[in-house]
């Protein structure tokens, strides 16, 4: 029968080696504090108990709610020893959360954020135990009255024992250990045996993206390679401090100083974000960056395909955001039509300077379907992208539905009609101001929105779209299909409009009105 690997992780005082005793009815592991192990560091244990077998890895949590630089280091390099290992032995099946029933604090928080968020990525069970109940008269009483408590900080589980871990007590906290013993027990059984084979291992890219993560609980400035070497060899911290042994210590250091090299190299990926004014691409923007990166505003006073950038970082991955103006009218007037093909060409240039486009984002407020979301759809998509790039929809204002994914089911084929066909799509709310279930509501959503990024950028080969030659010529054509009025215009008309509104050099204007002269004349 294969063996079921368990990460248990708590803080220091927890009972965690008393809970593998527990569980195995023996001395498996030295009750002692673990203030002098690293977070992260880990023991192995063997046990077996009703047939079947296990190996749990005594893990150390966090101690504190924030990290400081030698911290940080030790938690990388564990958690890549811990991975690797359980990689080779089948994967991580089960993760046991030991917390002394207490005041939930903002550490306790954190260590189910670098466990299961982190580490894991939210796809391995988690159970929780609570050790310490030993003078409840009823020990699930105590669940009872502080689950509110742990929803509030966000921690959700799987399922959860509320125990004593104490064995030397005698009368009835001793039949509290023997029942507290069955029923962690049947925790893990329940959360392993009793599930399909195969556990969680740690994909391609996985170490990025926990390094990334682990970032948000670094306390000070950004850290420099030399900062990094500094800690690992001057200090010897590895060797002293987590007892690793010297060999093991010197590919550590060659293992994070590549490290620190790629975090500086690691390429950008570009996505340009677009869609109508109310759409709520800003709100989007600050959503997935985490923080306020662009004002929320209206786009008025601004031509179709006006830009702004935006540099923003999640889950260890570097982007670049081009909030680009979508179009507000199926048509454009003369002036409209000349400012977008300017700004369009601007927008290219400087993304072609930059490494190409990697994907559009579609942004859409949910709602009655209409002839200028299809046209967006072919400006951004047919015609400036020639269909060559990965394009992603984000329904906005869902915050009132059950089930915001609900709304897609119910209303995907209207975009099938107008032949909008998109690769990826996730249905959120970008309303930060409210609260209650629209918080939870919104911290899904940004979960969400990273996810579908990150999976047709990172996840995926790299296929960048560069404008090529004749793409302006052709753009330029397609983009005829949406302009308002005569073609006759006159090359001073034109000049005018582009120097005046555009703001363009008179000598590139010339040359621009040329050829733009020549587009309206073709049929």
């Amino acid at each position: 029968m294969s063996t079921r690997n368990i990460v248990l992780f708590g803080q220091s005082g927890a009972g965690k080696s008393s809970v593998v005793n527990l569980m195995a009815r023996e001395v498996k592991a030295k009750t002692s504090p673990g203030t002098e192990g690293c977070t992260m560091h880990w023991e192995e244990h063997s046990i077996s108990f009703n047939e079947y077998n296990y190996k749990v890895f005594d893990t150390i949590g966090l101690e504190e709610p924030q990290l400081g630089i030698d911290e940080y280091l030790h938690a990388i390099v564990n958690a890549r020893n811990l991975i690797t290992k359980l990689d080779n032995e089948g994967g991580i099946d089960l993760l046991l959360f030991c917390v002394r029933a207490g005041r939930v604090t903002a550490t306790l928080q954190n260590n189910y954020r670098l466990f299961y968020e982190w580490l894991c990525e939210k796809k391995v069970p988690i159970v929780l135990v609570l050790t310490g109940l030993e003078r409840e008269d009823c020990m699930e009483d105590w669940w009872t009255r502080n689950k509110r408590k742990l929803d509030k900080y966000k921690i959700t589980v799987d399922g959860h024992a509320c125990i004593t871990a104490a064995n030397k007590l005698d009368g009835r906290h001793q039949r509290l250990y023997e029942e507290s013993r069955q029923l962690v027990r049947n925790l893990v059984k329940e959360y392993t045996h009793d599930r399909p084979d195969g556990g969680w291992k740690g994909a391609d890219g996985w170490l990025r993206r926990f390094m990334g993560k682990l970032k948000e609980l670094f306390m000070g400035s950004n850290m420099k390679k030399k900062d990094i070497v500094t800690v690992l060899t001057k200090r010897c911290v590895l060797t002293k401090r987590c007892g690793i042994p010297p060999e093991a210590a010197a590919r550590t250091r060659v293992c994070l100083e590549e490290m620190a090299q790629s975090q500086g190299t690691m390429s950008v990926k570009n996505i340009v974000l677009f869609g109508q004014t109310g759409a709520g691409k800003s709100s989007v923007i600050n959503l997935m960056a985490g923080e306020e990166k662009a004002k929320v505003s209206p786009d008025v006073d601004r031509c179709t395909m006006h830009w702004e950038e935006h540099p923003i970082a999640f889950d260890g991955y570097n982007y670049k955001v081009f909030d680009t103006i979508g179009i507000e009218e199926h048509q454009l007037g003369i002036e409209e039509y000349l400012g977008t093909i300017v700004n369009a060409r601007s927008l290219i240039t400087k993304l072609d300077k930059q490494g190409g486009i990697d994907l559009l984002l579609f942004c859409v407020r949910a709602g009655r379907f209409s002839s200028t979301i299809q046209s967006n759809y072919r400006l951004f998509y047919e015609w400036l992208c020639e269909k060559k790039v990965p394009i992603v929809l984000v329904l906005t204002g869902l915050e009132r539905e059950d089930n915001m994914e609900d709304w897609w089911i119910e209303y995907s084929h209207t975009f099938d009609k107008y032949d909008v066909v998109v690769d990826g799509h996730a249905c959120i709310t970008a309303a930060n101001k409210l609260d209650g279930r629209h918080q939870k509501l919104y911290q899904l959503s940004r979960q969400l929105v990273r996810n579908l990024v990150r999976e047709h950028t990172y996840d995926k080969p790299k296929v960048v779209w560069n404008g090529d030659d004749g793409w302006f010529r052709r753009f330029m054509r397609k983009l005829k299909e949406l302009l308002l009025g005569k073609h006759n215009l006159k090359k001073k008309d034109i000049m005018t409009t582009l120097t005046k509104r555009c703001g363009m050099p008179r000598e590139a204007a010339v040359q621009l009105a040329r050829q733009i002269r020549e587009e309206l004349r073709q049929k």
